[in-house]
């Protein structure tokens, strides 16, 4: 935010809880996969294959294959620069002007860009924040046309924290094979699950349909900048050869993605559960989650839904009471008068503006002043 960068480069100390960012808060790489990249420097020397390694592949398939996704094979995996570059992949190699994807609000924004950037359109399903931000499957189903290409779940999601239940994602699923469409799932925060969620890839529940699973390392390894991510093709094939063609010609035409970083992926892997005590009580994550719903639901004017995965939470605010109809602006106004950075709901197409994401990666003292911080700012606010 540019408002925010002419602060710091005054010399103003800024709180950032708008970026996903383990690092800066003190979370650190685990030594084993510092070691697995260290190791292969020399044996990362040049292009690997186009969709990755065979040994980062092979641990993928084991992944996913023990999370019920059935019949994936060698060719079934692509390697990428962090999951971000295979989302603009998948739609620049589906969409023709016109066509649309249904996309859920709140989203990560990144998927509505890549659809707009492939020529589509975004076509907005509503989270409700009334069942714990769960899809509204009636909704979704309203907004489906003949001009339909996709759904995309994100699940565990970003900005919510929601994990969807089994239930709903046999609903979903439903849908698309009754419209014939192209299921995507990104899914990486699956591993950051709290309160003894599970998380369920909705692949798993439908081998009949075509499916296309992203995950990653970057926020349950605490490797983000290492740009680390793969995607799962599952599924009937058999109507979307000519995609899949696509698909291979997009991979290859970027050569492939960081051989270094590949090298971490199986080891990563082998050790998925490394962040289970910082999501359990008493773990870091966790205690932060605790602290940072009961702030929030201790303010005047606020509530927030208690998120079950990643490290966001997307509280409202009561915008009628504080005179708000431009949420962009309420998170520039916390900024100036108590220097604490925020994502608007807007910059994750939440149509209202009665929303906004925090992340909450630093410790609970620092997240118990923001929130003073905050509650002092509203004691007074009224949006002019």
């Amino acid at each position: 935010m540019d408002a925010a960068d002419r602060m710091i480069a005054a010399g103003e100390k800024i709180l950032k809880l708008n970026i996903g960012n383990p690092a800066p808060f003190g979370f650190r790489t685990p030594d084993n996969i510092l070691r697995a990249m260290s190791d292969n420097l020399v044996n990362a020397e040049g292009y690997s294959d186009s969709k990755g390694i065979a040994e980062a592949r092979e641990a993928i398939i084991k992944y996913h294959t023990s999370k019920g996704i059935e019949g994936v094979g060698m060719n079934d995996i692509y390697t990428g620069n962090g999951v971000s570059e295979l989302i603009v992949m998948v739609m620049q190699g589906l969409l023709n002007n016109g066509d649309e994807v249904l996309v859920p609000a709140p989203d990560y924004p990144l998927w509505t860009a890549s659809v707009t950037l492939a020529g589509g359109s975004a076509v907005h399903y509503i989270c409700d924040e009334r069942s714990e931000w769960n899809p509204d499957i009636e909704d979704m189903r309203s907004k489906v046309t003949d001009k339909t290409k996709a759904i995309v779940l994100i699940n565990p999601n970003n900005p919510t924290g929601a994990v969807y239940p089994k239930e709903l994602l046999m609903q979903i699923a439903d849908l698309a094979r009754e419209h014939e469409l192209i299921i995507f799932s990104d899914e990486i925060y699956d591993r950051l699950l709290m309160d003894g969620v599970e998380h369920t890839s909705i692949a798993s529940l439908c081998p009949d349909l075509f499916c296309i699973t992203f995950n990653g390392l970057s926020k349950s390894h605490m490797v983000a900048g290492y740009r680390c991510g793969w995607m799962v093709l599952s599924g009937d094939k058999s109507r979307v050869k000519g995609y899949i063609e696509g698909l291979n010609m997009l991979s290859s035409m970027r050569l492939c993605s960081n051989v270094q970083a590949q090298y971490i992926i199986k080891a990563a892997l082998e050790t998925s559960a490394s962040a289970d005590p910082l999501l359990k009580p008493g773990g870091r994550v966790y205690e932060q989650r605790e602290c940072i719903w009961r702030a929030m639901n201790s303010i005047d004017g606020m509530s927030a839904v208690k998120p079950k995965a990643a490290f966001y939470i997307f509280p409202k605010i009561d915008a009628a009471r504080f005179n708000i109809t431009d949420d962009e602006k309420f998170v520039l106004d916390l900024l100036e008068s108590k220097k604490i950075l925020l994502v608007h709901g807007g910059g994750f197409h939440w149509e209202q503006p009665d929303h906004f994401r925090i992340v909450y990666l630093p410790d609970t003292a620092v997240l118990t002043e923001a929130a003073d911080k905050m509650a002092a700012f509203l004691a007074d606010y009224k949006q002019r």
